[in-house]
Order: structure tokens, then C-alpha cells, then sequence
């Protein structure tokens, strides 16, 4: 799967009208970048939402970052990777993991032993009945959202990647390791495209806000040497900064660099703002630039 090197990871479309998320795929893929990262949560089902974004490019790969195990039985998630993946040429990279509490218990499920449901869950995947055209085997790809080492190991043993959200260089460094060569990794990394300090950490902090509630960050974060005050209103600066990148595009430019130097092969850009509601048109654009992408003939502009 041609993921390219960069890609574009956002929840900005999901505050948009589907004639404005059409228009702003196009607008992604024209700009050279390689994949489009959708999350879940509480926001449009998965695999619909990926239905959507393909039917609207011709090149980009849509991923999903991720979807939820408790949200689809194993059988229904196997199905809808095999009907995107045959459908759309293998342009459908499924990404799936194991949520929070907070999410998963109001569905009616029980948190708890996340390794092994995870293990379970794949387990049972592979062994799931399917009778429509299946894809070529290679567009089958699917990458963990893991964090710790176990769940790493777990994405070598059973996935062929993973897909880190919320980590500094130094995770990526480890996360290669645990992997090993040949499987994919693709963490995704916020940035903020603003040489204001303050402005770049007010908007850094607004987002952390909630992921620093949350036990599976706070755990993976204090795995990666922060102590409990760099985790307490919004995070310290030492925390922010290791987390967003901000500055300059050609600035942010150099930590993209860095995770991939550090061994990954796709790093999913997920560009902040002060207006989450606000698509993030030109700081895509200039990043695309000073990353070096190679753009495609233009396309009607996007209308908010």
C-alpha cells in the first residue's frame, strides 16, 4: 500500500457537511499527500465515513485512526475492511483499536483486559466467513493504535503495523524497535503552524486537555519519562512541546523529519487551530510545500 511518507490526520471534517468533506478530500489528495486519517469516537461511523472520502478521490488512501473493536464484532469489521479494500482498489487502510472506558462502557461493554480482547478480536477477524469478492490479499492492510510496548507486540505478532496517536520522537524511536523491520508505522503528530509561543501553546493545551484525562495516555506518557506535574492542567511546557510541534511550517518540517528519521514511514499530520471548526486549508497547503510534496492539477476551491 503507497501511503507516501506524509499524511493528513483530522477531525475538522466531521464539523463539516459531506459536500465540504468531498471538496476537501480532493483538496488533500491534490496537495501530494498520501493518506487521510478519519477517527471515530462520537463522531461519523467509520466505514461509512471512509466511503464517503473514496468515492470522492482517486489516488488517496483513507484510513481509519482508529476504529473502535467495541463499536463492530469481529465478523462486521472483517467484512468492512474486505468490501472497502475490493471496492476501492486496496485504497482502505483499516486502523482499529481498543478506545477508552468512557466510550466503550456507554455501548454496554466492560473495559477491561484490553491485550487480550484485542488479541481475541483479531484472532477472530481472521477466522470470520465472508462471501463477496475478496480483495487482493496485500490491500488487506490493518495497523493497531498502540501505545505500550504489549500492544506494540501485538501489532508485529498480529497486525502489520501500528498507529501511535499523542507521542514524542522518542516513542517512535521505541515503537520501531518493538516492531521491528517491515511493518508499518504511522504516528500521528499535532502541530500548530504559529511562531506565537503563547498563541502555539493555548491552542497546544486546548487539545491535550481531554487526551490527558484519559488513562491509556497518561500511562503511555508516564512510559516515556513525564512525571505527574507534566501532566496536570494541560501539560507542562516540557510535555506540550515534545507533543505539538509548533513554529514555522519549515520548522514543524524538521520534527515531521525527525519521527521519520526515528523510523517511521507515514507520519499523519494533524494540524491545530484556535477554530477547531475552521478546515485548516492553508496550513495544509504550506506544509505540503515545505515538505516537498508533489501536487496534482487543482481543484475547484473548498467552500465552508
Amino acid at each position: 500500500m503507497d501511503i507516501r511518507r506524509i499524511g493528513i490526520w483530522t477531525s475538522a471534517l466531521d464539523r463539516q457537511p459531506a459536500t465540504t468533506v468531498r471538496q476537501a478530500a480532493r483538496q488533500i489528495e491534490r496537495l501530494g499527500y498520501g493518506a487521510l486519517w478519519v477517527g471515530q469516537a462520537m463522531r461519523r461511523e467509520a466505514f461509512t465515513n471512509a466511503s464517503i472520502l473514496l468515492a470522492a478521490t482517486d489516488h488517496l488512501v483513507v484510513a481509519t485512526g482508529i476504529a473502535n473493536i467495541w463499536a463492530r464484532d469481529p465478523m462486521a469489521m472483517a467484512a468492512g475492511q474486505r468490501t472497502l479494500a475490493e471496492a476501492w482498489d486496496g485504497r482502505f487502510l483499516l486502523g482499529l483499536g481498543v478506545s477508552h472506558d468512557r466510550l466503550v462502557e456507554p455501548r454496554g461493554h466492560r473495559y477491561e483486559r484490553p491485550l487480550a480482547a484485542m488479541r481475541r478480536y483479531l484472532e477472530a477477524m481472521d477466522e470470520a466467513p465472508y462471501r463477496a469478492p475478496l480483495p487482493d490479499p496485500v490491500a488487506l492492510t490493518r495497523v493497531l493504535g498502540a501505545l505500550r510496548p504489549r500492544m506494540m507486540a501485538l501489532a508485529a505478532e498480529r497486525a502489520d503495523g501500528a498507529h501511535p496517536y499523542l507521542v514524542p520522537v522518542e516513542h517512535t524511536e521505541q515503537a520501531r524497535q518493538i516492531l521491528g523491520p517491515g511493518k508499518l508505522l504511522c504516528p500521528e503528530v499535532a502541530v500548530v503552524v504559529t511562531s506565537d509561543r503563547q498563541v502555539a501553546r493555548s491552542v497546544a493545551r486546548a487539545h491535550l486537555d481531554t487526551y490527558l484525562r484519559l488513562a491509556n495516555y497518561r500511562g503511555n506518557l508516564a512510559g516515556c519519562g513525564f512525571a505527574d506535574e507534566d501532566l496536570m492542567g494541560g501539560g507542562s511546557d516540557r510535555l506540550v512541546d515534545a507533543l505539538v510541534a509548533w513554529g514555522p511550517a519549515e520548522r514543524i518540517a524538521r520534527r515531521i523529519g525527525a519521527h521519520l528519521d526515528a523510523g517511521a514511514d507515514h507520519v499523519a499530520i494533524q494540524v491545530l487551530t484556535s477554530s477547531p471548526d475552521r478546515l485548516p486549508l492553508e496550513e495544509w497547503a504550506e506544509l505540503a510545500t515545505v515538505c516537498g510534496l508533489e501536487s496534482l492539477p487543482a481543484v475547484p476551491a473548498v467552500e465552508q
